[in-house]
């Protein structure tokens, strides 16, 4: 029998248990507030049920794994057992409690229970390690977003730009897919390293050349499902945004064209748009910097990916 293995970590977070349930039972939003997930879906949802799939960093890598959920609000409590998990994990489960403490804050306990294929003493070890990182990260992602919930301003905002394209989903994709040619393709990417050891997850490091000059590098987490939809969110990014998560959705327009957008989705650093922009700058006047900065290059990438593909086509005729 595989050895069971069992670890908790917990933490005190200054707001009423029935904000932080909230926010964990909302898995759409972990990419926000959850540093190393990188996307979240609900597969089913069944009254207190759930199948939910997710990317997450682990270490230098990405995992992805199926996970059941129990939902029990009145008992502020979350079970999840892994269906397909990734190795070295052989069974995986877990809970998420809330305890209310004295004062109106909230203890959050977050507990594992694993076991390790053929107990691989190397695969224990990593695995450990990666859920001690992990739980410590998402508490302390946790505690510092439900503690700021009350400043509205810091909440995320989304925005999206769209472009019609008159060529098949293929050629766009192919184009968007493909951003190791970015420098030579649009004039924003100064620089771009593209890595691919798993067919499908691509690791981004790019220089982006603003109109003034400056340069800004970012890393991003890609999930490229061809030919329909690349879903990426950003591991460096600028000092101004807490998070940034976008994808980039290719869709048959019934005309034998396709409707590309570019979405994004924002959270801002206060001090960070503070210490980049200056003291005085508002959060709605960095909104709508950071809008017109990343919905800028969104068009630019999908304008150019418009007259890729536009002339792959006449060509193919």
């Amino acid at each position: 029998m595989a050895t069971a293995h069992h670890t908790e970590h917990d933490i005190v977070v200054g707001v009423p248990a029935r904000t932080i349930y909230h926010l964990l039972a909302d898995v759409s939003r972990w990419p926000q507030y959850f540093s190393p997930t990188v996307h979240a879906e609900v597969l089913e949802s069944s009254g207190d049920t759930e199948r939910i799939q997710l990317w997450a960093t682990a270490n230098d890598t990405v995992k992805t794994w199926i996970s059941r959920r129990r939902l029990d609000e009145a008992a502020r409590v979350i079970e999840f057992t892994q269906e397909v998990t990734q190795p070295p994990a052989q069974t995986l489960r877990g809970m998420w409690r809330l305890t209310e403490v004295e004062g109106g804050g909230t203890k959050v306990s977050f507990t594992h229970d694993y076991t390790v294929i053929d107990d691989d003493p190397d695969g224990a070890r990593w695995l450990a390690e990666v859920i001690d990182t992990n739980s410590r990260t998402e508490l302390a992602n946790l505690k510092r977003i439900a503690e700021t919930l009350a400043d509205a301003e810091l909440a995320p905002f989304a925005f999206a730009d769209t472009v019609t394209i008159d060529a098949g989903p293929e050629a766009v994709y192919d184009f968007l897919n493909d951003a190791a040619a970015w420098p030579e393709r649009l004039p924003h990417v100064a620089r771009l390293v593209l890595t691919e050891e798993t067919p499908g997850l691509q690791w981004m490091e790019m220089d982006t050349q603003a109109p003034d000059g400056t340069k800004s590098t970012t890393t991003s987490i890609r999930i490229c499902r061809p030919s329909d939809r690349i879903i990426y969110k950003q591991v460096k990014l600028p000092a101004v945004m807490s998070a940034h998560t976008g994808e980039w959705l290719i869709e048959p327009n019934g005309d034998g064209g396709v409707t590309v957008t570019g979405r994004h989705t924002v959270c801002l650093d206060r001090a960070g748009v503070a210490a980049l922009l200056g003291a005085d700058t508002t959060i709605a006047a960095a909104q709508q910097k950071v809008r017109q900065a990343l919905g800028g290059n969104s068009l630019t990438t999908l304008r150019h990916a418009k007259r890729f593909a536009e002339a792959r086509t006449v060509g193919a005729r």
